[in-house]
């Protein structure tokens, strides 16, 4: 008797059927299941929200807290852009209206603050070089969500063309609000672009409206449970309105992807003559077993966005792996009970002797496996080879299409305004034993800061500083910038280099001695902050990922190469999509073409994003296919048949999966916002890529080379293997 206990992971046969048996309650339940999800799901675009780019417990998240504390100042987050039609700002009657217009906005309820450039004469970057534009700052108090309900009010009140003015809204918090209302309206349309698609293009595989159907259902199962579940947790943490477009393409992409695969699987033993119960349940126990690793290790992927201590990144992870879970129940509990009712209605596959395209192409790159291998790598080093110049910058209003208000009123503000007053750095210092710092060491700190290359001047409570000198005497509230034994100070950035490299620019401002206690905020900090973040838990999320997809290999292969072949290959797949980013978005290749103005940097964020979904998918295509393969190599075939056999078997399908997820992430190309554009572009790409030189190509170049050493594991191992693998 053996000792084994090896796990055989449901599904199983009995699951299948049971699903059988119990058809009709199992369909019942998840028409009520997705009836009440529909329910939930249709109020959460309203419940979700607009998420910053901060990272919590940083060096500007505390300056930003404590100038709020001490003295209720922070960075201006609306803006209204005054025009003089005729004349400049300062005529009599031109400049009157303007100030109305300013105390109007000041006796807004929801607004805490306003500086205009008649209450801070002299300021920099508050009046335009040729006098007809000049800037009224405002500061709205609250939660990214709290402000950009409030700019959703004040905004149409104060776009306005008078006899004398035109104003239009501006500011960080008026330009994510438009970014948040463009990402709806791109969610429905690319509703409408993938949906019929999809459809289009099951049809055109399998032949039969019955079996393109189904998958759909499936789709659309995984996406609707998973915009309730959204809406559900959006009632206790935060979770960001870019979520629901991820949840769309991935919740259509996957949960089609997986519901093809178990009706593949289920028109072969049709096709071999099994009874639509025994097929069904056939079906269950072969792919359902597959498509349960592969969301595993999809899920994980996604999973690892977790450890990121920022609500944005952290969206996408509930968002991903929740759909997943979704799209594998769908596929593996209720595609089974209606393939049970509807079966006799999907045409069999058709049994061929014939070795197919796949099975012809695994055996030519078998025959040759360092020709083939050295061309795909080259191809994909090449693709990969703009990645060399990556640049991370800020993220502004041009991730806005243009004609878009708030984009239309920053254009003008880049084009007439050399410093960047909206985006200052707001600095606080602290003196010692309860004391503020002396006049003295305040200006010495500010002189030295205005000498920072990229700063046109720094106000403080002693005067104003510009090149090292002061240029204007102390405010006439200088005691609005002391309290206690603390004071603070803002510095004027200009506007050249912050389209530099932002982070290298708040090192500097850092990096200047002061003989006090200082805190650097400011919106270049906060993103600069974000992105040190990111980086420094960027080797955490890529351990997690790394390690926990080659032990669900190895558990589910029994072998120690393949994990770590899967592994290289994908991160060398993934060098493609980096290389495209690099290419087109930030260096603006094609960018007339796709509809969008380059910066000539990247988000940090994205890349991160994009790179933990695409490491997700490519790990679910090694799973279906090394599980052929397996198969195959299980039944005592020798490697380079398993390989073939294998890669025929799967391949036809993963292009078909592979097909339907490109076109549903290149549906965002229709998108006015250039992350969506970013994110379609880039995961269409790296899903092509995968599906052709990876799976094609690299992996039975790689088989072929190791033999039958992708099957082997040390002693130890082989035996944890046999006792606790995954395994029918």
């Amino acid at each position: 008797m053996s000792s084994s206990i090896a796990l055989p992971l449901p599904p199983s046969p009995r699951l299948g059927a049971a699903l059988v048996r119990y058809r009709w309650l199992v369909i019942a339940a998840g028409i009520v299941l997705l009836i009440v999800a529909g329910l939930l799901a249709s109020g959460a675009l309203r419940a979700l929200s607009l998420s910053r780019f901060e990272a919590p417990g940083s060096e500007s998240r505390l300056a930003a807290a404590e100038l709020l504390e001490t003295f209720d100042v922070g960075a201006a987050n609306m803006l209204l852009l005054v025009t003089a039609r005729e004349g400049t700002i300062d005529d009599p009657a031109t400049s009157a209206e303007a100030q109305a217009i300013a105390g109007r906005l000041a006796a807004e309820p929801a607004v805490a603050a306003v500086e205009t450039p008649w209450t801070s004469p002299g300021k920099l970057g508050l009046v335009s070089a040729d006098r007809k534009h000049a800037l009224i700052l405002a500061r709205l108090p609250g939660s990214a969500t709290e402000t950009r309900s409030l700019m959703g009010e004040l905004s149409p009140r104060y776009t306005m063309e008078t006899e004398r003015l035109t104003v239009g809204v501006g500011g960080g918090d008026e330009v994510f609000r438009q970014v948040g209302h463009e990402a709806a309206e791109d969610f429905v349309r690319a509703e409408l672009i993938i949906f019929p698609g999809v459809f289009a293009l099951l049809l055109l595989f399998f032949r039969n409206v019955a079996a393109a159907i189904l998958p759909v259902a499936v789709g659309l199962f995984a996406m609707v449970s998973t915009l309730a579940v959204l809406r559900l947790l959006a009632g206790v943490t935060e979770v960001s309105t870019f979520a629901l477009n991820l949840t769309l393409v991935l919740g259509l992409g996957l949960g089609v992807d997986y519901g093809l695969f178990i009706l593949a699987r289920f028109r072969e033993a049709l096709g071999r003559g099994k009874p639509v119960p025994d097929a069904v349940a056939e079906s269950v126990a072969t792919a359902g077993r597959t498509v349960l690793f592969s969301g595993i290790t999809v899920a994980v992927s996604l999973a690892a966005l977790l450890v990121f201590p920022s609500s944005f990144l952290r969206s996408f992870a509930y968002a991903g792996v929740t759909v997943v879970l979704f799209g594998v129940i769908g596929a593996t509990v209720l595609l089974p009970a209606l393939l049970a009712v509807v079966g006799r209605w999907i045409s069999p596959a058709k049994q061929s002797t014939a070795a197919g395209l796949w099975h012809r192409t695994a055996l030519a790159v078998m025959r040759r496996p360092l020709v083939f291998g050295t061309g795909a790598i080259a191809i994909l080093l090449l693709l990969g080879s703009p990645v060399r110049d990556i640049a991370f910058g800020l993220p502004d209003d041009r991730v806005l299409p243009e004609g878009v208000s708030s984009r239309s009123v920053h254009e003008v503000i880049r084009q007439n305004f050399a410093a960047e007053v909206t985006d200052s750095f707001m600095i606080l210092g602290s003196g010692d034993n309860g004391a503020a710092p002396h006049a003295a060491a305040i200006a010495a700190y500010a002189a030295a800061l205005s000498l920072v290359p990229g700063i046109a001047e720094v106000e403080s409570a002693v005067g104003t500083f510009a090149a090292g000198e002061q240029v204007r005497p102390a405010p006439a509230d200088a005691d609005g910038w002391l309290r206690g034994e603390k004071t603070w100070l803002a510095a004027t950035p200009l506007s050249e280099r912050l389209e530099g490299d932002p982070l290298a620019f708040v090192q500097d401002m850092r990096a200047v001695p002061a003989s006090f206690d200082t805190l650097v905020g400011g919106y270049p900090a906060d993103l600069a902050d974000f992105r040190l973040m990111v980086m420094d838990w960027l080797p955490l999320a890529a351990t997690i990922i790394f390690g926990a997809t080659i032990v669900i290999l190895f558990l589910m292969t029994g072998s120690v190469l393949l994990p770590l072949k899967a592994t290289v290959l994908n991160l060398v797949s993934l060098s493609a999509l980096f290389g495209a980013l690099v290419f087109v978005f930030q260096q603006g290749h094609f960018a007339d073409l796709l509809g969008f103005t380059p910066t000539g940097t990247l988000e940090s964020s994205i890349p991160i994003l994009m790179f933990c979904i695409a490491y997700g998918l490519s790990m679910d295509y090694e799973v279906f296919m090394l599980s052929r393969i397996k198969e195959e190599h299980d039944h005592g075939r020798d490697n380079a048949s398993s390989v073939a056999i294998g890669l025929e078997r799967s391949g036809p399908l993963i292009t078909a999966a592979a097909l339907i997820l490109a076109f549903s992430f290149l549906a965002y190309l229709s998108s006015g916002v250039v992350f969506l554009k970013m994110l379609g572009l880039g995961l269409a790409l790296a899903i092509i890529v995968d599906a052709t030189l990876i799976r094609a190509v690299l992996v039975p170049v790689f088989m072929r080379l190791a033999g039958e050493l992708n099957w082997w594991a040390p002693g130890p191992l082989r035996r944890f293997y046999e006792r606790f693998g995954l395994r029918e």
